[in-house]
């Protein structure tokens, strides 16, 4: 079968609906430059700056919260054209917002397409995949939300280099985008790969399976031919798809509540917020932080989060490469082993670094090793997970509920870390991080099957077979 395949334009389609991953990724990194700056010019409070902070994140379980039922019933394409404009509106609403509190209406409509985005890209491209390859697609996402940090950390450093380098511009708006207040064109670069985005997708066809949902086989069956550039096998995946949809006669949240399923989306609402609780995102907003406190030069904290966000990119790009060959079972196994060592080692720094007089070059290697570690498992493990566990008839809406969870975990953890690192101690918030390792390493090995080389529909028959 392998041979039929047309993975180019599988390929396209991935790489097209990842531009929202990419979207995604700069979107949520670009505040961690412009904090500062704002705080300084509309003189905000702890409070308002934490506001600022976390309204995006608020947008975004808005955005999870009606994707998956939107995507159903709308469609999956029509969904990303809508995540599109409001990337873009939110983009050109905070280069031109005339107060803080337009601002922060603005940050909230592009958290919305970031939760809106990170159910229906993933969703899309498992649902156009073939099964060998459907691990590698999917992971063409996380990889694209990866590029994204890393871009706007490259976009923040030399953006802000410019306008501290003397240079002046002959037009009044642009000077004050560009240079004196550099903030605004931070916020401002997404536009352009968001209207990218938006054009782009107009090129790529609606989900066959999203088709076959809604009656239109004679469109999925298009596509599907050229997916496998094959007749037989389109016909094959068409009547495959079809005999699942069968057995779902009832309506979607009475499906949601049969009790295979019902378990697949617990573990899944487990997985994904159990995965922020091992400290994914601390390291990732609060890196520079822990770096300076911990004696590294604040003027160089840049340059390091810019390492972060290259070893986290290159590390998914193996994971890529790797994931449909090795599994996803093993790669958590040996990834999130890999981060409980490393945490550990993170932990055991802030207890004893200073005593042994241990030079602060080896926390910044304890880091890397960790992001290394986490990048290669749950990050690229969890959105392939989530986007191939569930039915097709209540994908979206099952993605939605995990999502919703995973949102809540990115929340809550944003907020905690801070509190954790002044009370438990750096030392006790990593233990912590790496005691947190263990519960979800076991849900993985007892629960979840291993997916990989396995259709959507053998999937879905296995939780609908694995409850009596």
């Amino acid at each position: 079968m392998k041979t039929t395949i047309n993975l180019g334009y599988i390929i396209f389609l991935s790489v097209v609906a990842a531009l929202g991953g990419f979207l995604f990724g700069y979107d949520t990194a670009v505040i961690s430059g412009t904090i500062a700056q704002v705080t300084h010019l509309f003189q905000l409070d702890t409070l308002q700056q934490g506001w600022y902070v976390g309204c995006a994140l608020i947008g975004s379980i808005v955005g999870v919260l009606f994707s998956g039922i939107l995507s159903d019933s709308i469609g999956r394409k029509r969904t990303m054209i809508l995540s599109a404009i409001l990337f873009s509106t939110s983009a050109i609403g905070c280069t031109f917002c005339i107060d803080f509190n337009q601002l922060v209406v603005y940050r909230i409509i592009g958290g919305i397409g970031i939760g809106v985005v990170s159910i229906v890209s993933p969703l899309y491209i498992s649902e156009v995949s073939v099964a060998q390859f459907r691990g590698r697609m999917v992971s063409l996402y996380q990889l694209a939300v990866t590029v994204g940090f890393l871009g706007a950390y490259l976009v923040n450093y030399q953006l802000l280099a410019y306008s501290e380098s003397g240079n002046h511009l002959p037009i009044a708006w642009l000077e004050k985008i560009v240079v004196t207040e550099v903030w605004r064109g931070m916020l401002g670069m997404e536009t352009l790969p968001a209207v990218i985005f938006f054009i782009i997708i107009f090129f790529i066809p609606e989900s066959p399976r999203w088709l076959i949902l809604k009656g239109q086989e004679r469109k999925a069956t298009y596509i599907l031919e050229k997916i496998y550039n094959s007749f037989k096998e389109a016909d094959f995946q068409l009547s495959e798809t079809k005999s699942v949809l069968v057995s779902e006669t009832r309506s979607e949240w009475s499906i949601l509540l049969k009790p295979g399923i019902l378990k697949a989306v617990i573990i899944g609402v487990c997985i994904a917020i159990l995965g922020q609780f091992m400290g994914v995102n601390a390291v990732l907003y609060y890196g520079p932080s822990i770096f300076e406190n911990a004696g590294l030069s604040g003027g160089d904290s840049l340059f390091y989060q810019v390492l972060v966000g290259l070893v986290n990119t290159l590390t998914t790009i193996l994971a890529l490469l790797i994931i449909d060959k090795v599994g996803r079972k093993k790669l958590i196994y040996y990834g999130v082993s890999g981060m409980v060592v490393s945490l550990i080692l993170i932990g055991s720094y802030f207890l004893f670094g200073n005593a042994w007089n241990i030079s602060s070059l080896f926390l910044l290697a304890f880091f890397l090793c960790y992001v290394f570690c986490c990048a290669i498992s749950i990050c690229a493990v969890i959105f392939v997970l989530l986007s191939e566990m569930y039915p097709t008839k209540i994908r979206g809406l099952a993605m939605s509920i995990a999502g919703f969870a995973l949102w809540i975990g990115t929340y809550l953890i944003g907020q905690l870390t801070p509190w954790m690192l002044q009370n438990l101690t750096p030392a006790g918030t990593f233990f912590l991080f790496a005691i947190m390792c263990v519960p979800y390493m076991l849900i993985v090995w007892k629960l979840v099957p291993e997916t990989t080389g396995k259709s959507l529909e053998e999937i879905e028959r296995y939780w609908t077979r694995s409850e009596r």
